[in-house]
């Protein structure tokens, strides 16, 4: 990933919606939600969360999916292990011992 893309996708996910949509999308998994039910869950209203999810579309971090006439989000799961490659990689100073703990948190998680 490149600078300007990392920078996109961390300004899309430094505010405090976004970042909760973002989330509620990975905990969704690979089939996502619709739109929708995004906005329900949230308590956000339709057109703002369509604003929110535009600008996470617009830094690769979710996509869209049209069927019928419900759209459905995902999060890109690709986008966000590049940000977080690009993130670490000089990490640690060549001590791989100081990432060890950060390679064990994201185990756990997944």
């Amino acid at each position: 990933m490149e600078k300007q893309k990392a920078l996109n996708a961390l300004s899309a996910l430094a505010q405090e919606t976004r970042i909760d949509v973002y989330r509620l999308l990975v905990k969704a998994g690979p089939e996502g939600m619709a739109a929708g039910a995004i906005a329900e869950k949230l308590g956000v209203m339709p057109n703002t969360l369509s604003s929110h999810l535009g600008i996470l579309a617009n830094a690769g971090l979710v996509k869209a999916e049209r069927a019928g006439r419900v759209i459905r989000y995902a999060a890109e799961l690709d986008a966000m292990q590049g940000l977080l490659a690009y993130l670490m990689r000089d990490c640690c100073g060549g001590n791989p011992q100081v990432c060890g703990p950060l390679a064990g948190l994201i185990e756990e998680t997944c």
